[in-house]
């Protein structure tokens, strides 16, 4: 199954330059690094980076990742998945730019 990350371009450019990141400013508070499922992702691009632009979305298999993933209730009492490692490059399968058009992220086809 994959899950995914958005990340903001400095974010990202600091993942591909330094290997590995401990993500975002909110994950680092919360000592974990946030994800979401395709079912997920777009209410996190629309509560958590509504109407920014130049974000990269990042795909990750929730299994290769192992016992540092763990699925957590958050919003809603939904399972969230948690990684409590550093994020690291190599974990990454693929990426692709999330553009706003329109004042709404536009997700790739394949997560349609």
């Amino acid at each position: 199954m994959l899950i995914y990350k958005i990340f903001r371009a400095d974010e990202w450019a600091a993942l591909q330059a330094q290997g590995e990141t401990l993500g975002a400013p909110v994950d680092i508070a919360d000592g974990y690094v946030h994800f979401s499922t395709a079912a997920q992702a777009r209410e996190t691009a629309a509560k958590h980076f509504a109407g920014e632009g130049e974000l990269t979305l990042l795909a990750l298999d929730a299994d290769a990742l192992g016992e540092a993933l763990r699925w957590e209730p958050s919003r809603g009492g939904a399972l969230f998945p948690h990684l409590y490692r550093p994020l690291r490059l190599s974990d990454v399968i693929w990426h692709k730019p999330l553009p706003l058009a329109d004042g709404l992220h536009r997700f790739p086809p394949e997560m349609t």
